[in-house]
């Protein structure tokens, strides 16, 4: 987790991404931020999402997104 709270900081790094549950919906997170993330996270977790992955609720909080890694890691 820590290694994807650090991925999500240097875009933000004014957000506290261990309370915040609305980085979609509150518009945090635009698109160009979301396909940073993929990148980045394919290069840290060595995992492919899925364009079928790539909806609101896998990206509203960063415990969504690591538990959508965390899914797609065990699925390997």
């Amino acid at each position: 987790m820590n290694d994807l709270l650090e991925i999500l900081q240097d875009l933000h790094p004014e957000i506290d991404y261990e309370t915040n549950t609305q980085l979609v919906t509150g518009k945090i997170f635009d698109s160009f931020d979301i396909v940073t993330i993929i990148a980045e996270v394919n290069d840290a977790f060595d995992v492919t999402i899925p364009a079928e992955e790539i909806v609101e609720k896998n990206f509203d909080s960063a415990r969504a997104l690591y538990a959508l890694i965390t899914r797609l890691m065990d699925e390997d």
